[in-house]
């Protein structure tokens, strides 16, 4: 509500030479205006507005439509939207969603009784499913528009059965995540157009099973592709790596026309994406990611690092890809270990998103927990659409963590981060016991119920993550959130939880979530 939609779809239709509809207008003219009709029967009222997107839809005129807040989390209209053009969700915080309504005397908001931010809670998870969510705090109609038609220039060169893909919202920066059983040549090719050469990046573990295909999609475009394999494993995070890595990229004739391909997991992705910001002052990346916590975490957003002694990630850039491209068939060559870390993400996702991903990732669980080789369901697909959409409409409002939006993805990252360094663990195992600390943090700060740390041990244990902490709350890890990377000071922004779907940024002492964890603590 009041997030500009009739505002921007004006504008937006005027700039494209195109009609502007307005979805209330058409249910008017039914015979009843929507205020009156939503106070007296809301259920007709989403009757008639289902059939006046199916009106519109069907209509052969190009159109920009403005629906109504809630036209998106009603049956299959989101749906139908999708299959008909470009969806794009106009985001904005509640309080500011809240002060715009009061501004605007002309309109009438039966739904605002009951709470803007209840209403916004309650669909966040709907809005997240369209194509791009473009925020609009601090931006005028005319910046919101070019956003939006930015992101409609990404939809539109993407192919038509890539169409369903989630595009990330930076104005002439905004890229497509696609997933798909295998890498999309066509887009591919369209991407790297006038690239003199492609450096392809990759692990020794994943060239043995997808390099061929990768490189064949690549070829498709003509360049010459270069392949450099790095060692697999974090230890490859490393300034060693990265110098042999760009010596090796200029010894083979990289310029300035070049880009990067990243073929692997997080640990490629980061490296090759670093190399890509700092050579030649930057050139661009394409990330093909291999893994689940890759696919929904790693490639997307831009952050790019290498480790130090002192901690991970702490020497890196942001810097964004042009693609990320999501091949599932890669997923049925993960090791047993590999596939159940990857769910240390995604219960992640699931406790930031809400119900609905946290009961779609409990039923991928079996095959997290199953042997090697067992091939993935078909409700991941699901899974990491979702878990896509939700990384991608949180960085399209904070890129680089200034607004708060984006610490929220490091839930289970500030101790899981200390646990990996230490343990040797892998990232989505640690994680995993992150998001137990981070329960447990919750409980004493913010007065969390105990059952949810109790629930999430239980969730982890079946998916075959480590579920007990304890072991791993030793002064040597607890001694290495002092270098957090979000630390200002003496104070941390530690991720809480409230409960599936409700979680916040808290700035705590350092030594108080060491003292809690401690206290927590059966040993």
């Amino acid at each position: 509500m009041a997030a500009g939609k009739t505002s921007v779809g004006r504008a937006l239709a005027a700039a494209t030479g195109r009609r502007f509809v307005d979805l209330d207008e058409r249910i008017a003219a039914m015979g009843e205006p929507v205020a009156p009709l939503v106070a007296r029967d809301e259920p007709e009222f989403r009757r008639r507005e289902a059939a006046a997107i199916v009106e519109v839809t069907a209509e052969a005129e190009a159109s920009v439509v403005a629906t109504g807040g809630g036209a998106a989390a009603f049956g299959d209209n989101l749906d139908r939207m999708r299959a008909a053009g470009c969806v794009v969700a106009l985001g904005v915080d509640p309080a500011e969603s809240a002060r715009r309504a009061a501004r605007d005397t002309n309109a009438i908001r039966p739904l605002l009784a009951s709470g803007a931010e209840q209403l916004a809670a309650a669909r966040a998870p709907i809005y997240r499913r369209a194509h791009a969510v473009v925020d609009t705090m601090g931006k005028s109609v005319d910046d919101v528009v070019a956003h939006v038609r930015a992101v409609e220039r990404v939809w539109q060169a993407l192919p038509p059965g890539e169409r369903g893909a989630s595009i990330l919202a930076l104005g002439e920066r905004s890229y497509p995540v696609t997933v798909s059983p295998s890498f999309p040549a066509g887009t591919l090719t369209r991407l790297l157009d006038g690239t003199t050469k492609i450096g392809l990046v990759t692990d020794a573990n994943v060239a043995r099973h997808h390099l061929e295909v990768a490189v064949a999609s690549l070829g498709m475009h003509g360049a010459r592709t270069e392949v450099v394999v790095i060692p697999p494993g974090e230890a490859s995070k490393s300034f060693a790596q990265f110098e042999r890595l760009t010596g090796e990229l200029i010894a083979r004739g990289l310029d300035r026309g070049s880009a990067l391909v990243a073929l692997g997991g997080g640990v490629v992705g980061d490296l090759a994406g670093f190399a890509a910001a700092t050579l030649f002052r930057g050139i661009p990346v394409i990330q093909m990611p291999t893994t689940i916590v890759a696919m929904t975490d790693a490639a997307i957003g831009g952050k790019t690092a290498i480790d130090t002694p002192a901690g991970k990630n702490l020497v890196g850039a942001f810097w964004q890809p042009r693609l990320v491209a999501c091949a599932t068939d890669t997923l049925a060559t993960l090791p047993a270990r590999e596939r159940r870390a990857g769910f240390g993400e995604l219960w992640k996702y699931a406790l930031l998103d809400g119900q609905a991903l946290w009961d779609a990732v409990s039923a991928c669980a079996g095959w997290a927990a199953g042997p090697d080789g067992t091939p993935p369901p078909s409700a991941l697909r699901t899974v990491i659409d979702r878990s896509i959409a939700y990384k991608a409409a949180i960085v399209g409002r904070d890129e680089r963590e200034l607004t708060g939006h984006r610490a929220l993805l490091n839930l289970g990252h500030t101790i899981g981060h200390a646990i990996e360094a230490a343990s040797g663990m892998l990232h989505g195992e640690a994680v995993a016991l992150g998001l137990i600390a981070a329960a447990r943090v919750s409980a004493a700060v913010i007065g969390t119920p105990p059952a949810l740390a109790t629930e999430l041990t239980a969730v982890l244990a079946a998916t075959g993550l480590p579920s007990d902490l304890d072991p791993y709350l030793s002064d040597e890890i607890l001694a290495r959130v002092a270098v957090d990377k979000k630390r200002t000071g003496a104070q941390l922004k530690f991720i809480c939880v409230r409960g599936v779907g409700s979680c916040e940024v808290v700035e705590i002492p350092v030594t108080e979530i060491r003292r809690i964890l401690r206290s927590s603590s059966v040993h």
